[in-house]
C-alpha cells in the first residue's frame, strides 16, 4: 500500500479517535445539559449530518430561536467554518452557516 493511501485511509480514523476522546471532556455550557433532552453526542451525530466536517467547537447555551436552549457547534469543511445550532430539546436544525453570519 502505498503512503497516500494509507493516510487516505488512516487519517480519518485517528481524527475520529481524538474527537471521541474530546468529547469526554467538559464543554462551555454543560450544566445547562440537564435541561436538554438531547444529549452532546446525539446534537454532535445530527450536526455532523447537516454539516459534514470535523467539529472545532461545542458548547450548550441559552439562544433565541427554538426552545431557547442550543447545542452550538463550530464545524471545519472544505476550508471554511461554519456554525451550526441544534435545539437541545427538539434535535432541530436551527442554523447551518458560515460562521459569524447571523441570518437573522
Amino acid at each position: 500500500m502505498t503512503n497516500l493511501k494509507i493516510v487516505h485511509y488512516i487519517l480519518p480514523v485517528i481524527a475520529m479517535a481524538g474527537f471521541s476522546a474530546g468529547s469526554a471532556v467538559a464543554y462551555s455550557g454543560e450544566k445547562l445539559a440537564k435541561n436538554a433532552k438531547v444529549t452532546m453526542e446525539q446534537a454532535i451525530e445530527i450536526a455532523q449530518k447537516a454539516r459534514p466536517g470535523i467539529i472545532t467547537d461545542k458548547e450548550l447555551e441559552r439562544e433565541k430561536g427554538g426552545s431557547g436552549l442550543r447545542f452550538s457547534f463550530d464545524a471545519k469543511a472544505s476550508g471554511h467554518t461554519y456554525e451550526v445550532g441544534v435545539d437541545a430539546m427538539t434535535g432541530q436544525v436551527l442554523e447551518n452557516g458560515p460562521e459569524g453570519k447571523n441570518p437573522d
